[in-house]
Formats: structure tokens, C-alpha cells, sequence
């Protein structure tokens, strides 16, 4: 199976409390099974987010026919999407009215390591 992997990164509020907070929000069984849902129901595949003091880093693997603005959309839409991106933005730097694909940024590849 062919996939497409994105890359996307965000801020969090540089709050000690607020970070351990967010991580737990993360941590396995705790996102709202809605979310997790909603991913997989626009083609998500896989999703993994690393953290380097209150920046975040996302890895996301998508069926190979992902569109992702058109996804984006459609997860915006999703049951219980907007509450999810209002709750998670107290932890973030960012607007509580933003949705997912405005918060997180995606990233250009620069490097790749030749096969």
C-alpha cells in the first residue's frame, strides 16, 4: 500500500503545567474517540506527535489519494471536532476558534535519505 506522509508543527504556551496537561490530553485512550474516528474516516492511516519543550511535531500517513485541504475540511466537520480544537487550544498558542489544519502548519521536506 502506497501512502503520503505529512508533516505539521505547532506551539504550545510555554507553560510547564499546561504541557503536562496536554500530554496527558494525548497520552493512549485519552483523545475522544470521535477524533480519533473522524481521522480515519478522511483517510488518516497513522498519526504520531513528538514534543521538543513547547514545540510539537506531527507525522501523519494518509491513503494515497488524500487530498489533504479537502480532508481538512471535512474534519472540521466532523461530530465533536470543533469542541476537541476549542478544549486542546487552551494549551496551545493559538485562537480557540481555529481548526485544526489553522493551528497546525505543515512543513516543507528539505532532505530525504537516498534508498
Amino acid at each position: 500500500m502506497n501512502i503520503k506522509r505529512y508533516c505539521k508543527t505547532l506551539l504550545l504556551k510555554d507553560d510547564l503545567q499546561l504541557i503536562e496537561d496536554y500530554k496527558k490530553v494525548h497520552a493512549p485512550g485519552a483523545a475522544w474517540s470521535e477524533i480519533t474516528q473522524g481521522m480515519r474516516d478522511v483517510g488518516i492511516i497513522d498519526m504520531e506527535i513528538y514534543i521538543l519543550g513547547n514545540r510539537l511535531f506531527m507525522i501523519m500517513d494518509t491513503i494515497e489519494e488524500f487530498d489533504h485541504d479537502k480532508a481538512m475540511t471535512e474534519l472540521a466537520q466532523k461530530p465533536r471536532q470543533s469542541e476537541w480544537e476549542a478544549y486542546v487550544s487552551k494549551f496551545q498558542q493559538t485562537s480557540a476558534k481555529a481548526t485544526a489544519d489553522e493551528k497546525w502548519q505543515l512543513m516543507e521536506r528539505i532532505y530525504k535519505l537516498d534508498k
